[in-house]
């Protein structure tokens, strides 16, 4: 018989699976200097308007320069790289850290989306992508055709 535990993000799973591959599941894994990894992927909001819709990506610390946006056919892809490193110099020791981050996601465009009018700006933190609507082809007010 398996005991039930209530876990932090509040679903219900027994006691052993859950102590035993937490770290697996949440993809947070120790480094060798005792740090955890944790794998962040941007929060995502999609609305939609009558003449537009917009994609935020909540992504602080970065600058514009950091971010990748194509399209190709009917996908939108935003992906971001960053390499930092950092060294310290002292009399007995030098020390250097590397440290590399990088995201990306992946956005189905619906039908109708003007790719050649898409935009993008960045501002407190969050990447904004407005995807506009192409405009409907006009309705013609009765034609008569002629047979031949």
């Amino acid at each position: 018989m398996n005991t039930i535990v209530k876990s932090n993000n509040g679903k219900i799973k027994p006691a052993i699976l859950g102590s035993l591959f937490d770290p697996f599941l949440k993809r947070e894994w120790p480094d060798f200097f005792g740090r955890d990894f944790i794998e962040t992927i941007p929060s995502a909001n999609i609305s939609e308007n009558t003449d537009h819709y917009t994609v935020e990506l909540a992504a602080p610390g970065l600058k514009k320069e950091d971010f990748k946006i194509n399209v190709e056919e009917d996908m939108i892809t935003v992906s971001s790289e960053q390499e930092h490193e950092s060294t310290t110099e002292k009399k007995d020791y030098s020390r250097k850290e590397y440290n590399y981050s990088s995201f990306y996601r992946s956005f189905g465009l619906p039908d109708g989306v003007d790719q050649d009018k898409i935009k993008a700006t960045y501002a407190d933190g969050v990447l904004r992508i407005e995807l506009p609507k192409r405009s409907p082809a006009p309705i013609q007010q009765g034609k008569s055709i002629r047979i031949s």
